[in-house]
């Protein structure tokens, strides 16, 4: 009997498949997956799916054993051709070079930095929730948290890091959207397609060019106005080259919006799902420290990485062949019962709470600490501006159609006229 699939995309536009990952945990811990033609995309080797939380942790801290660099980090084979240009980016690159990379851009990303912008982070959730329930009471007593607070949350908090012109905010929200979302129409819109009458993968040079001529006119702006942000010390770093830059513009772009512009919302849906762990926030019987851990524990942002075999190697008892696809599944560690109690009840108080939601080992996000900073911040407003009592949902949530970024198209909210 095969493993039940948990590849196709599609599915993931409906809901997390736990059924399919507890079974695949209980009696299938790394397992074989097929890899059809999915959405006009090419169907690739196949790859072993690994949903135990140590498993997991095993594949993300050894990378010597299982690469980043070797095939990259998406499930799907890039194009043969655009391999040694993908390998570029520090996401997809094994220690000592990752190492250094790592430390360049660490310059820049520093705790100080993240912390000056609290305030300011804390008083944009407060008037992005505000001006939504003040539109849902004046129009039809619904607000959409998506589209009208945590996308433009997560791309003004990225703006003012970076140091991008605020009027050019909506290209950042384009390239995530064409990056992130190429697996879902609502997104990505037609693809392009190439001379074979394939689609054009998304991460290909030819796609990004916009990008990255963006990315050195900002830079050499910064070189001639100077600013504290995090696009002035990377493009006056004098040991990082353009290529470098490029790269690092492209992977702060699409992973630091969409890191947050999918976990903001999953949080704030499952604070409307238990209404009980809800009122335990607001009446500040959990911290919101331990808070945003579960949040992001059951609604990780991103829902697989893939790693690729460098030698034969046995892991959880299946036999891996050196070049084999290995990958990831985090919503499944997250919920692995040898871990986690009761995996399932959403406990704001859980600790420890070793979720792997930002990863594991030398690729573990470098931006988590802004991430949990601006989480932080939204939960806490959103427990002073919207209404008193529970969160009413107007409809359920629309889910993004990928198997790679957890995300949510909307979460509408029903908000009372007025509170008394």
């Amino acid at each position: 009997m095969s493993a039940p699939d948990v590849f196709d995309p599609r599915q993931y536009g409906r809901g997390i498949p736990h059924d399919r990952y507890r079974h695949l945990r209980d009696h299938d811990p790394v397992a074989w997956q097929e890899e059809p033609e999915v959405l006009g995309w090419s169907a690739g080797p196949g790859f072993w799916a690994v949903t135990r939380h140590e498993d997991a942790v095993r594949v993300l801290k050894d990378s010597s054993t299982y690469s980043s660099y070797l095939g990259a980090t998406q499930i799907r084979d890039p194009d043969p051709a655009d391999l040694p240009f993908i390998r570029r980016m520090m996401l997809n690159q094994d220690p000592p070079h990752h190492r250094r990379l790592r430390m360049l851009v660490s310059r820049a990303f520093t705790p100080k930095r993240m912390d000056r912008f609290e305030t300011v982070v804390r008083e944009r959730a407060r008037a992005l929730l505000t001006r939504a329930v003040a539109e849902a009471r004046a129009g039809d007593g619904t607000c959409d948290l998506v589209t009208q607070v945590t996308d433009d949350y997560a791309l003004l908090n990225l703006t003012d890091l970076l140091g991008v012109p605020d009027t050019d905010r909506t290209l950042l929200l384009h390239w995530t959207q064409r990056v992130i979302g190429y697996q879902d129409p609502d997104e990505a819109g037609t693809p392009a397609l190439g001379p074979d009458g394939k689609p054009v993968n998304p991460r290909s040079p030819a796609s990004l060019r916009d990008m990255f001529d963006y990315a050195h006119t900002l830079a050499a702006h910064k070189r001639e106005h100077p600013a504290d942000d995090v696009m002035t010390a990377l493009a006056t770093d004098p040991e990082l080259t353009a290529p470098e830059l490029e790269m690092f513009f492209f992977l702060l772009v699409v992973a630091g919006n969409d890191t947050v512009r999918s976990a903001a919302p999953g949080g704030l849906s499952l604070l409307a799902e238990h209404p009980e762990a809800f009122d335990r926030l607001r009446n500040g019987e959990a911290a919101f420290t331990t808070a945003v851990d579960e949040l992001l524990r059951r609604h990780p942002p991103v829902l697989t990485f893939r790693r690729t075999a460098t030698q034969d190697t046995d892991l959880a008892g299946t036999r891996i062949r050196a070049g084999d696809k290995v990958v990831v599944f985090h919503a499944s560690a997250n919920h692995d019962e040898r871990v986690f109690p009761v995996p399932f009840t959403l406990d704001l108080s859980r600790s420890p709470n070793p979720h792997i939601s930002f990863g594991d080992g030398p690729h573990v996000c470098l931006g988590a600490h802004f991430a949990r900073l601006q989480l932080r911040a939204l939960y806490e407003e959103a427990c002073r501006v919207l209404p008193a009592g529970p969160l009413e949902l107007a409809a359920p949530p629309r889910r993004l159609v990928s198997n790679f970024i957890n995300g949510l198209k909307s979460l509408p909210l029903r908000v009372a006229v007025s509170d008394g």
